[in-house]
């Protein structure tokens, strides 16, 4: 599984971590049952402390994501249909709220914006 980490981001790298899982989840890359890498092999691959990756998982237990079944490692966690479709519109809502923040920064009118998001609606939907 592919976690694009940056060790620029202001946002720290557990939670670097937990985005990437969460987003896998609800995009459905990973499903239910799939087994996730060790703590260890997970730190390993990405090149960081165990502590962090270890921090990570816990945040995604306590969420709800992964359950870990001692001996045996962390898996994915069904997550009910309507849970998936809230935390998507979440996802959206935060994504949009960043796109109006950023063009208010740049004195964007609200016309433009909107012409800008209905073109990149109708262009994903063409494809």
């Amino acid at each position: 599984m592919y976690i694009p980490i940056s060790q620029d981001s202001d946002i720290p790298i557990y939670q670097q971590i937990v985005d990437a899982i969460k987003d896998a989840v609800l995009s459905e890359e990973l499903k239910e049952g799939e087994a996730m890498p060790s703590i260890r092999s997970l730190a390993k691959e990405l090149g960081i402390s165990a502590i962090t990756s270890k921090r990570a998982y816990e945040e995604l237990e306590k969420m709800g994501y992964i359950v870990t079944i001692r001996k045996k490692g962390s898996f994915i966690r069904g997550v009910n249909k309507a849970k998936l479709l809230d935390a998507r519109r979440k996802i959206i809502q935060g994504k949009i709220q960043e796109a109006v923040q950023m063009a208010k920064r740049t004195q964007m009118e609200y016309g433009e914006l909107e012409k800008m998001l209905k073109k990149s609606f109708t262009d994903e939907r063409e494809e």
